[in-house]
């Protein structure tokens, strides 16, 4: 048997739809030290530095503790828990910007994450060329790019400003931007985390009926939201974080009840992770 710590990630082609596992996290843990007082002077903050492990203004605190889940080809996992539970620091290590402290995520194929649209994005560059920037980021060639181009713009909406700067777009045209090019990426596993709010309602309805697309043809769908009713829609299974631990996963529906029953009100300003 092989024992795989404290970190990896270990990425594999891509899964045929139903046969294998697509996404895995075997006993994941994520620690982040929290500072609860800034340094007054360079000759303080050296001293602290020297001596972290003794110094008792930092904590240590573990945004995800032992976290275990697999999600199969073609599937789609929805992750509840409130404010503060881990779901953001969970999609954030699937998307391989953050590193486990401990465990073992195991990813087969190409990752696309829908955390921040348009991140990557330069306001001073055209909607034409930030496609291509865009898209060379998430792992498209340029011919690949050129041949999804028109399908990014129509879906955008934006045929008739994609020549023009960002930093002349509204925030919503620089997010449908964002999400037109992170959904024709052919992405075998997609990462979503409440950025389905984009837009008018009908055009809410155009990423959802994309996102049901993608889904339909084998794409394996990581979902956080507070949106339960979608979470219980969409989803097949569910995943229910607090604290940063698995306190229930199975089939959505369920899942998504017994949260309802057993979840207490998130704090108002509690911060999220």
């Amino acid at each position: 048997m092989t024992v795989a710590l404290p970190v990896a990630f270990a990425s594999q082609p891509p899964a045929v739809v139903g046969t294998v596992t697509s996404l895995q996290f075997e006993a994941v843990s994520k620690r982040f030290t929290l500072e609860h007082a800034q340094a007054r002077s360079f000759q303080e903050a050296w001293i602290r530095l020297i001596h972290r492990r003794r110094d008792p203004s930092r904590e240590d605190f573990w945004a995800l503790n032992n976290v275990s889940f697999e999600v199969h080809a073609g599937e789609m996992l929805g992750v509840i828990g409130r404010n503060g539970s881990g779901k953001s620091t969970l999609l954030r290590v699937a998307a391989r910007t953050v590193r486990p402290t401990t465990g073992r995520v195991l990813i087969r194929g190409r990752v696309t994450p829908l955390l921040e649209l348009g991140a990557g994005f330069h306001p001073e560059l055209s909607g034409r060329d930030n496609i291509y920037l865009n898209g060379s980021v998430l792992g498209l060639s340029r011919a690949e790019i050129s041949d999804r181009y028109a399908d990014i713009v129509g879906f955008a909406e934006l045929e008739h400003f994609i020549d023009t700067p960002l930093k002349h777009y509204s925030s919503g045209m620089w997010l449908r931007l964002g999400f037109g090019v992170a959904v024709y990426t052919d992405a075998d596993i997609l990462l979503i985390d409440e950025t389905l709010a984009v837009g008018d309602a009908q055009f809410q309805a155009k990423c959802f009926d994309r996102i049901a697309e993608l889904r339909n043809r084998g794409t394996t769908i990581l979902l956080v939201s507070h949106d339960l009713g979608l979470v219980s829609t969409m989803c097949d299974r569910a995943l229910w974080l607090e604290s940063g631990s698995v306190r229930a996963a199975g089939q959505a529906s369920t899942v998504v009840a017994e949260y309802q029953d057993g979840a207490e009100p998130a704090r108002v300003g509690e911060p999220r992770t």
